[in-house]
């Protein structure tokens, strides 16, 4: 045997051996919904930690020596994505907002964290927007990097950390004058200030600056501009200086016009737009993330029936602003602030998206591959040969019943398999 057939052998041996060590993995569902359509009778084939082969499944099974994992019944779909959550925030119903932040300890706020990050990625969440640790400093940051060096399950992350404010606008409140208590966010006044500020996050850990455009702060406790035009456009330029995105909660006008003006990523909740400023920000290209299920649970939490009483002004006025925003062609940001409701049960912010007039495709799409383009996720979002392998698998159909995104029989994330 001369030198090259050598060669060729042992590349060709090496070359096995590396395939075999990978885990090559072939599924075989009823159906994929590959983040755009739905294929009736096709299959994935995962090598590693990377999907090698998506289509119909005769083709994926030729050649094939191992044992396929048969998923009768089911839909597989790319990992969904969770445009904003807050893991280290628990229902309102259970403990308030202000004694999470005053009166539970950093140990059991981390704690809970890790439970609910877990909670995210069993309910099929394989990737979450984390929008701010509401007094906990940096904590986002140590639960991301305990998942990520495999200290505790969960979704991949990315963080904002503590989020800026306006002095004088955030909470706890209500306190005498010579009572000082920890915020749920950092102040920051000026462009000096603002600057400096951001930088600090950024060495913090922070992936995402998220700043209140607007709170409520008004003569009677009314949501009202925070930050002026110029304080907006400084902290966007710092941000995307280092590569990083900046949101914005803003649920006035006034506060997302500012926003939209000054760049940001996407705005979230937008109770209040009008139609100008969503065709503002469909022609800036920025998105919403309408958090639907938040208000939802918090009036829940404050005595409404729903289905049994009519919708109070502020659904009614959701429900509105959604649809604006949708026929102004203002993309749509998957996120129900999980957090101000249940870890785990993230869907059910997709069923309201449905509830308040999305088509359901439209809605898969959002979870998916939409919010994989707007934040920017590169290799997630879709079952496409060279894409992560983040795959989940959903008994039924979610494109007809979107309440089949409740039932998750299997999460990989990564390649591994952290539910079956």
């Amino acid at each position: 045997m001369n030198k090259e057939a050598i060669t060729l052998f042992l590349s060709i041996i090496l070359t096995s051996f590396s395939i075999t060590a990978q885990q090559i993995k072939v599924l075989v569902p009823d159906r994929v919904f590959d983040g755009e359509q739905v294929h009736e009778g096709w299959a994935v084939r995962v090598e590693g930690n990377l999907i090698a082969a998506v289509g119909p499944a005769k083709e994926i099974l030729q050649g094939y020596r191992g044992i396929p994992t048969e998923l009768p019944g089911t839909t597989l779909m790319p990992g969904m994505i969770e445009g904003h959550s807050h893991v280290l925030l628990h229902p309102y119903d259970e403990v308030s907002w202000n004694d999470q932040v005053l009166k539970e300890s950093p140990a059991e706020r981390a704690i809970r964290a890790a439970l609910h990050a877990e909670a995210n990625l069993m309910a099929g969440f394989t990737t979450i927007r984390d929008l701010g640790s509401e007094g906990a400093g940096y904590a986002d940051v140590g639960v991301k990097q305990s998942i990520e060096k495999g200290i505790i399950a969960g979704p991949r992350m990315l963080v904002a950390g503590p989020a800026i404010v306006a002095t004088g606008s955030y909470g706890p409140k209500g306190f005498a004058p010579h009572v000082k208590v920890p915020l749920g966010a950092h102040e920051a006044d000026g462009i000096d200030n603002l600057i400096r500020e951001v930088r600090r996050q950024i060495g913090g850990g922070a992936d995402i600056i998220k700043v209140y455009a607007d709170y409520r702060w008004g003569p009677n406790g009314e949501a009202m501009p925070t930050f002026t035009q110029q304080e907006l456009g400084i902290i966007v330029e710092v941000a995307n200086s280092s590569g990083r995105p900046v949101v914005a909660h803003a649920a006035t006008a006034e506060g997302m016009r500012r926003a939209a003006r000054a760049g940001v990523q996407t705005i979230e909740h937008g109770d209040g737009g009008t139609p100008d400023v969503f065709q503002l920000m469909a022609d800036r290209g920025v998105a919403l993330c309408p958090t639907l299920a938040a208000g939802d649970a918090i009036l829940q939490y404050n005595g409404w029936k729903k289905g049994e009483e009519a919708d109070p002004p502020r659904i009614v006025q959701k429900k509105k602003s959604f649809m604006q925003a949708r026929e102004a062609g203002v993309a749509i940001v998957a996120g129900g602030d999980v957090g101000v409701f249940t870890h785990g049960t993230n869907a059910r912010e997709l069923e309201m998206m449905v509830e308040y007039g999305m088509n359901t495709t439209d809605v898969l799409k959002a979870v998916t591959s939409g919010n994989a383009k707007i934040l920017q996720l590169e290799g997630l979002g879709q079952l496409k040969e060279g894409f992560t392998a983040d795959i989940i698998a959903v008994e039924g159909k979610p494109e007809q019943d979107i309440r089949a995104l409740r039932k998750v029989v299997m999460v990989m994330k990564n390649g591994e398999v952290y539910k079956k």
